[in-house]
């Protein structure tokens, strides 16, 4: 299974629009549009996962820099999350809050 990163998606994208997009290259395991936590507007990107790597490094390939509603895709292969540490948000200087 591979993770795609779309980039780039006009607002308005709908997951329907993005599956039928990559579905022309094979199999859609599951699509999400990454939306604000407040507002719940779309953020601009989403991931594509397909459980074919070969179908999915064309998907890749064939709609990079593509078209959708009046915007040049970003698709590129998703980079794994960063690992992130435990604890309180804010920074430590010199031992003082």
């Amino acid at each position: 299974m591979k993770n795609i990163f779309v980039g780039n998606l006009n607002f308005g994208a709908t997951e329907d629009s993005v599956r039928s997009l990559f579905e022309a290259y094979g199999p859609v395991e599951r699509v999400n549009i990454v939306t604000d936590r407040d507002t719940g507007r779309a953020k601009g990107f989403g991931f594509v996962e397909m459980s074919a790597n070969a179908d999915a490094d064309r998907a890749i390939a064939g709609l990079n820099g593509t078209d959708l509603d009046g915007r040049a895709l970003n698709v590129s292969e998703a980079r794994p999350k960063p690992e992130r540490g435990f604890g309180g948000g804010g920074q430590r200087r010199n031992n003082r809050w």
